[in-house]
């Protein structure tokens, strides 16, 4: 059975066990810092925030990235550093939760009273004070003599206590490293999807920003092919006008062009002299003089 411990020791241990922070007895989880002071993982989180206030809006807006923070040991002001993690990165001090765990043992063994002491079933004034490895089961020591384990291999009945009491232990250690493992794994987990919603605003803000270059390219080309159509419209209407004129021409010129044939088959010269030769004459300088004058109404 565990023995008490002196009530000096008691308080000496309990003075090693109190947080500098809250000034009560740690409470688990207890983290160790770089300087090697413990702290209550609460405590500590209550420091990191209250020396980082933006470092909790970063971490949720996914921004944080690998960014941490640093606070100050309240035992020796010496600066700590943390990741990403915040306080959850510091290391377990499965130790002092032992030792935490060991000392309210104790506290309620103090307070409790004495439990009976177990009688052997098959010798009831015996008390059980052994413990049958084969069977598993605690038992007496006539029952190792004279009983059904005499042909048993057997062990102290606290050699078995303490044995089992620090194979649970180790056990209770081992859950709390899994678990603390799985929370900084779901931690990674976490930030990874804050690093995928960032990832996916962004390329919505891409796409929204692609959307709206292609409806000003559309605007862009929809204006300038409107220009291109009504410059292409008033050149034509002005082609067809100087087709129209020049059409006009043409026809007085053919008709001038007869008139001037008429005229060269007058045998007289003196009558092509003073009649319509000379005027026929003229008339085709003019003509001739005017189309070189409107010649430049086709370039366009």
């Amino acid at each position: 059975m565990m023995r008490l411990v002196p009530e000096s020791a008691m308080e000496e241990l309990e003075k090693q066990l109190l947080c500098p922070v809250c000034l009560e007895m740690f409470s688990k989880p207890v983290v160790i810092l770089p300087c090697q002071h413990n702290l209550c993982r609460k405590c500590a989180n209550d420091i990191f925030q209250e020396a980082n206030p933006m470092w909790q809006s970063r971490a949720g807006s996914g921004l944080s990235g690998s960014a941490g923070g640093r606070f100050r040991c309240p035992s020796c002001r010496h600066e700590v550093t943390l990741n990403r993690h915040g306080v959850f990165g510091l290391q377990r001090n499965l130790l002092v939760e032992n030792i935490i765990d060991i000392y309210r043992q104790q506290n309620s063994l103090k307070r409790a009273p004495l439990s009976p002491q177990l009688m052997c079933e098959e010798h009831p004034d015996e008390k059980i004070n052994i413990y049958c490895v084969l069977c598993e089961t605690p038992t007496c020591s006539l029952c190792k003599v004279f009983g059904r384990h005499r042909d048993c291999e057997v062990a102290p009945l606290g050699t078995v206590y303490v044995r089992m009491k620090s194979e649970l232990s180790d056990g209770i250690a081992g859950l709390i490293a899994t678990n603390d493992h799985l929370q900084a794994v779901m931690s990674q987990m976490e930030d990874a999807c804050r690093t995928i919603e960032v990832v996916s605003h962004q390329c919505e803000h891409l796409r929204l920003s692609f959307a709206a270059l292609e409806r000003l390219l559309d605007q862009r080309k929809q204006h300038l092919v409107e220009m291109i159509t009504e410059h292409q419209d008033e050149q034509l209407r002005h082609v067809r006008t100087l087709i129209r004129a020049h059409g006009g021409r043409l026809e007085g010129g053919v008709a001038l062009v007869e008139n001037a044939i008429q005229t060269m088959d007058e045998p007289h010269m003196s009558t092509f002299i003073q009649g319509s030769g000379c005027r026929s004459t003229q008339i085709i300088s003019q003509y001739f003089w005017d189309f070189l004058d409107n010649d430049d109404e086709v370039i366009f």
